[in-house]
């Protein structure tokens, strides 16, 4: 009875704004706020509310009346169940202009600075294929529809190779079509799974812990090469050749075909060794001359074309003359440090994974860079005065953190530093803000740039400029 009390049904209520994690926002009759998931804003719906909290509802559409002009019908038969692309139903040029607001917001409401004139977001060219990396996973107890629920009908096969279904950490919808990432890529996972259930191969039950086939990685490049890496659980020789064999037949095109046994309990592959099959345990990414081997194991931006034009902002904001020493700090696998490097006399990167630092040495070497110096360690403890001392004082930092900021910390070893420019790039415009606002007493912001890298996402890239105050 209580849970019923808490279900609430507002009718014709109109969708306002576009919120946090790209839910919809709309204001209930006692001022307080709805979000809803798949709202576009200027839709008029009605609402039943699942959670109710002091301040907000968030609930779902059970009917729209008027639908926003900013609609548009969703391409992927799985929109709306899948986790991914929730804005798919939302036009472009609307989704960018969302997300130029979220940027705006935030630093005006967090940062609290003085903020010059934020440009226009650069959207993609690609809205839809632009991934380079997708990961799909295995479960021998797919997610049911409604309709299938509900249904009368017995329920065979119940094989999936898909994506999780949000919040549920064991239950994988099959995909029959995903627009994320250009073909063969969708050809070779449904020839995997038809080719699996043929032979009689198990896929994985996340409960039980038990089955062959786990996960599924394909990668591909700018340069047209192909990475396919698939996850057992069980170690079974026969099986696994069969499979591998076929895929190496059937797609020739493949650069790099690796597999991994992981019988732990989660499916991550980082602490796990790394088999190649069958040709390369890499593949290339190519940037302005500059090549980048990629290996199962590393991190890429996942959409290369935009990360192009992320990186051409960062250098421009940059402005290196030749002769600068700059750091990149959370420098990943080295991609902005050797972009920038034949603008500099001197770029030091700092990356907390050793096997990332180990693959920028790797690429700086493939590429004769030899003004570049990499150090694995905890940025917060490696960033010290002794580090500085042995490295030159730094006329740039570029700065590209995790989603969670930079530790507090970290910025405070930047204002003692006090280098003249800070090139703050960021994956999470509120995080960001908070540090810019902890920086406002030494610097000041000039210029602010959005990127989009994930088109049909809530999701936005944000480069800033910090200058020195004088």
């Amino acid at each position: 009875m209580a849970r019923k009390n808490r279900i609430k049904v507002f009718e014709k209520v109109t969708v306002t704004d576009a919120g946090a994690k790209g839910k919809g926002v709309a204001k209930a009759p006692d001022g307080r706020v709805i979000f809803m998931p798949h709202a576009v804003p200027g839709d008029v719906v009605d609402v039943r509310t699942f959670k109710k909290r002091k301040n907000y509802f968030e609930g779902e559409i059970v009917r729209i009346h008027e639908p926003s002009e900013k609609r548009t019908d969703p391409v992927c038969e799985h929109f709306g169940v899948c986790g991914g692309c929730k804005w798919q139903n939302m036009g472009y040029e609307h989704q960018l202009f969302y997300k130029q607001k979220e940027v705006t917001n935030n630093l005006q409401r967090i940062a609290k600075v003085a903020l010059p004139e934020i440009s226009p977001i650069l959207g993609s060219e690609k809205q839809y294929f632009y991934r380079n990396k997708m990961e799909f996973s295995f479960s021998d107890s797919r997610w049911l529809s409604r309709k299938e629920i509900e249904s009368d009908a017995e329920i065979g096969n119940r094989n999936a190779l898909g994506f999780h279904i949000p919040g549920m950490w064991d239950k994988i919808l099959d995909i029959k079509k995903c627009h994320l990432q250009e073909d063969p890529s969708n050809a070779i996972r449904l020839e995997v799974k038809h080719f699996a259930e043929k032979h009689g191969m198990s896929f994985f039950n996340t409960r039980e812990q038990k089955g062959l086939l786990r996960t599924l990685m394909i990668r591909t490049s700018s340069t047209g090469e192909l990475m396919v890496l698939i996850q057992f659980f069980n170690d079974e020789p026969e099986n696994r050749e069969l499979l591998l064999n076929h895929l190496k037949t059937t797609f020739p095109q493949i650069t790099s075909l690796q597999y991994v046994i992981n019988q732990k309990a989660n499916d991550t592959i980082y602490d796990q060794d790394v088999i190649c099959y069958h040709g390369r345990d890499h593949i290339l990414e190519e940037m302005e001359g500059l090549q980048f081997k990629v290996n199962a194991k590393s991190f890429y931006q996942t959409n290369s074309a935009q990360a192009y034009e992320l990186y051409k902002v960062t250098r421009e904001f940059a402005n290196l003359q030749g002769e600068e020493t700059v750091y990149d700090l959370y420098t990943g696998t080295g991609t902005i440090a050797q972009f920038v490097a034949k603008k500099a006399g001197k770029v030091v990167g700092v990356e907390a994974v050793p096997e990332a630092i180990e693959d920028a040495w790797e690429n700086a070497r493939l590429n004769n860079i030899d003004n570049v110096h990499f150090y694995a360690g905890d940025m917060k403890k490696v960033f010290n005065a002794a580090f500085i001392e042995a490295n030159g004082h730094p006329d740039v930092i570029i700065t590209d953190p995790p989603r969670d900021g930079m530790h507090k910390d970290v910025v405070e070893q930047i204002l003692n530093i006090a280098p003249e420019k800070v090139v703050y790039v960021s994956c999470n415009s509120a995080t960001q803000a908070r540090d810019l606002a902890l920086m406002d007493e030494k610097y000041r912001v000039t210029r602010v740039q959005p990127v989009d890298m994930f088109p049909q996402t809530h999701h936005v890239e944000n480069v800033v400029l910090l200058e020195r105050r004088k």
